[in-house]
């Protein structure tokens, strides 16, 4: 596969287990980025959603951002103080530059965050996967922020923008949908309400057949609150600008990495904190 391809595929002991597509197609009020789709369980199990009905915007796993200097990368409406959820014509887009390394197990990429024709971004992304047991295996996802330009770029959410409880933008994992919603939980919160929010060294989302562990494996990743939906639709994500706008200065990078445990069955917490560590730590 040549460096221009659209999409890879990740694999964890010759096991199909991610793909990933890099050039998505352009669509109204997408926020076109690349993403993860599907991804699943050592047993085949899907854990991720594209394009689900409640939030057409959700693209399985990515880096999404809602507000970098007034543009939307995160797709939808964007939210506007005084004024709430308003349809824009704001929605930037992010391009892949080059690809330094490629393999069945991730890929080093290096990718531009434009709003037409001015690059807002740079970023180097990498993306790993590795085996954990006959039952787990882990997503190592990071990504570091670059401002190019000669003046300060500034990353904000709904949150900071007027709409509390509303601090989504970062890493994002949109999981599947499905019956019930899935049990939430963490080292010391149990339930939505109790994890939302809330820094912790990992966060659990139990569904009927799979659990996903994400596991904050630096020290700025570990400080941002938890974002986590279960009962409106399943998702989470780590909030980079929670009660205050975050300043990118000329120059400067902002990284982060999260590692997700994906595995089979519906684990507790004993289990999901012996393998979110193991994850980190691998």
């Amino acid at each position: 596969m040549d460096t221009g391809s659209s999409s890879l595929t990740l694999s964890c002991s010759g096991c199909p287990v991610a793909r990933y597509t890099s050039h998505p197609l352009d669509a109204p009020r997408m926020s076109p980025r690349p993403f993860l789709h599907p991804v699943t369980t050592l047993a085949g199990t899907v854990v991720t959603e594209y394009r689900p009905a409640d939030h057409s915007h959700h693209t399985g796993v990515s880096v999404a951002v809602p507000d970098v200097d007034g543009h939307n990368f995160w797709g939808g409406r964007t939210y506007v103080r005084g004024r709430g959820p308003t349809e824009l014509d704001n929605h930037g887009t992010q391009h892949r530059e080059s690809i330094e390394r490629r393999g069945a197990d991730g890929f080093v990429e290096e990718l531009s965050w434009r709003a037409g024709a001015h690059e807002l971004l740079r970023e180097h992304r990498t993306v790993f996967a590795a085996q954990l047991s006959s039952s787990a295996w882990a997503l190592d996802f990071t990504f570091l922020l670059t401002n190019p330009s000669a003046r300060t770029v500034t990353l904000g959410s709904p949150a900071t923008n007027g709409r509390p409880g509303a601090a989504y933008g970062g890493f994002f994992w949109r999981a599947p949908t499905e019956e019930e919603a899935p049990e939430v939980f963490t080292s010391d919160a149990v339930g939505e309400r109790a994890a939302h929010g809330s820094p912790a060294t990992w966060l659990a989302l139990a569904g009927r057949r799979w659990t996903l562990v994400f596991a904050g494996a630096t020290d700025e990743t570990r400080r941002d609150p938890w974002f986590v939906r279960a009962a409106e639709y399943p998702g989470v994500g780590s909030s980079l600008a929670s009660a205050r706008r975050l300043a990118i200065e000329p120059g400067g990078s902002v990284a982060r990495r999260v590692v997700t445990v994906v595995a089979d069955g519906r684990l507790g917490p004993g289990p999901a904190r012996a393998l979110a560590v193991q994850a980190v730590s691998t």
